[in-house]
């Protein structure tokens, strides 16, 4: 299954990066579009591939294997990856805030700052959810 989803990874994104190539000599890159999919092409490309090295690497020597999968694994390096996420958004939510009041002061039309704004209540309300949501698990 993850072979097959590598393989369909490493196909598309090439055809991906293909596409947004060829849309940019034919076009000569005015609009968005051919840019975007020659990153998300490269992106996957990139992904899948470094996934098959990985395994290939690691299929080698077993021994390297077991101790990747044990830091991964280990209590202390996820309590810490999580504190780490937590700290990114408190910083996040005031890093925003500040933004969209810059915004506002500079008078920037309402079509720049909703977005942002929707944006920063969609996080915020996602948090809320997913605690509750974890407050009823534990």
């Amino acid at each position: 299954m993850k072979k097959a989803k590598n393989a369909i990874l490493i196909a598309a994104g090439l055809l991906l990066a293909a596409l947004g190539f060829w849309q940019i000599k034919a076009t000569g890159g005015g609009t968005v579009i051919p840019f975007l999919c020659l990153g998300i092409g490269c992106g996957m490309f990139g992904h899948g591939l470094g996934d098959v090295l990985a395994k290939a690497a690691l299929r080698k020597d077993p021994a390297l294997a077991r101790q990747i999968e044990i830091v991964q694994n280990d209590e202390r390096n996820l309590y810490i990856g999580s504190l780490a996420k937590a700290k990114g958004f408190d910083v996040m939510t005031y890093a925003l805030a500040a933004l969209m009041v810059a915004f506002a002061l500079m008078k920037v039309s309402f079509q720049v700052l909703l977005p942002l704004v929707a944006v920063y209540l969609f996080i915020h309300f996602y948090a809320v959810y997913v605690r509750i949501r974890l407050e009823k698990q534990y």
